[in-house]
């Protein structure tokens, strides 16, 4: 989807991203990133010509390839469509509730050149703290079940570290003989998670830093003293709670529309862009430390970048994991326990059937068919020509 005025990433990524490497000295994956956010969707990485089959209509459209690329802001639909449906299946009659975990401020240097460490310590803190505290017989004793997703971003685009947690409201019992239930729109208490999550990610920290694991390039340099970096982090035992959990979902359907919204979620989506003009982005923001009021942002095109740019993951980071009885090991058999226990049939999903191309697919989840030609409404778009990529030259085109 376009901007307002017709503007996307792409469009500022080409118009600029050559001068940005220029000048700035980028790792593998952000240019990458660039690269295919650059190409996406462009005869660079081909495609194929389609025409309408209704003999009155006989519309033509050209479709380039995507570039699947994570990071693009265009490549998201389909895969995002396909993995919430997998998950459909495993959604038990039970209330789900929304945890989020942040990390202060002041560590954002220390993760931005140490991401792929800083990350990691950040999940296993998270999914440890929710694990020991579902276990605990004081506040649920059963196993429980939950998907983390990282997001790095906030709304200015600027880094903001921070996993959401899609949490089952209750788990089975040790004994795995019957299922443990939450009170009703009650989890764990807030306090409780934020400093047992505070002292596993600060004790991992250390851990760290003592491995050698950590660098400390540029402004954070003097953190590579040991007592100066022992001062820094101990200061962050102080702080204040770095966990909030907002109210459960409303069923099974609330669960499936916030995975929609959040799971193959990037730094920013076209919709927001609004225009490009004198080398310079406009941009809707939601300023949450303003009443939650919606903004008008502009920035110079090259900063526009470097903040996009902060969020490109390492190579091969996976960004959303699950844990306890989702765990990708056991899911199947703990989900099928948990509903004998619950007296619940399994979940009618819509994953893809053998054969099944990814347009019927499409339409068949989504309800958009995406064969119908958009001039008639009558005809079907078949493809008539596949379109060779061009970056070796000419596109090459090879008739059907």
């Amino acid at each position: 989807m376009r901007g307002a005025y017709g503007v996307e990433a792409a469009d500022i990524f080409r118009r600029h991203g050559p001068g940005h490497r220029e000048s700035h000295n980028l790792p593998h994956n952000q240019l990458r990133a660039m690269h295919a956010i650059e190409v996406c969707k462009t005869s660079e990485l081909g495609g194929h010509r389609d025409k309408c089959d209704n003999e009155d209509c006989q519309h033509v459209r050209v479709s380039y390839n995507s570039c699947r690329n994570r990071h693009c802001p265009k490549c998201q639909t389909l895969r995002k469509e396909k993995w919430i449906w997998d998950r459909a299946a495993d959604l038990l009659p039970i209330q789900y509730f929304h945890v989020v975990f942040t990390i202060p401020a002041e560590l954002k240097p220390l993760v931005l050149s140490n991401q792929k460490v800083m990350y990691d310590l950040l999940f296993r803190s998270v999914s440890e703290t929710l694990v020991e505290l579902g276990n605990d017989p004081r506040r649920l004793g059963a196993r429980i079940g939950f998907i983390s997703i990282l997001h790095t971003w906030g709304q200015n685009l600027m880094d903001h570290p921070h996993v959401h947690c899609i949490v089952t409201g209750g788990g089975l019992s040790p004994e795995e003989d019957k299922w443990v239930s939450c009170r009703k729109g009650f989890f764990i208490p807030v306090r409780v998670m934020s400093e047992l999550f505070k002292g596993k990610f600060l004790d991992y920290l250390r851990q760290a830093y003592e491995s050698n694991k950590l660098v400390f390039p540029g402004i954070i340099s003097h953190l590579e003293q040991h007592n100066t970096f022992e001062s820094f982090r101990r200061q962050f035992y102080h702080k204040k709670r770095v966990v909030y959990c907002k109210p459960p979902f409303n069923g099974a359907q609330g669960v499936l529309q916030y995975l929609g919204r959040y799971t193959h979620r990037v730094a920013i989506s076209n919709h927001r862009i609004l225009k490009l003009e004198n080398d310079r982005v406009s941009l809707r923001w939601r300023d949450y430390a303003d009443g939650d009021k919606n903004k008008i942002m502009t920035l110079d095109a090259g900063e526009f970048i470097r903040r996009m740019l902060l969020h490109v993951l390492p190579d091969r980071f996976v960004k959303i994991r699950h844990y306890g009885l989702l765990a990708n090991k056991r899911r199947k058999h703990y989900i099928g326990l948990a509903r004998f226990l619950l007296g619940s049939s399994m979940v009618e999903t819509k994953a893809r059937k053998p054969h099944e191309t990814w347009q019927e697919w499409f339409r068949r989840v989504t309800g958009i068919d995406v064969t119908l030609c958009p001039v008639c409404k009558k005809g079907r778009m078949v493809t008539v020509e596949i379109l060779y990529p061009s970056c070796n030259g000419p596109p090459q085109e090879c008739r059907l």
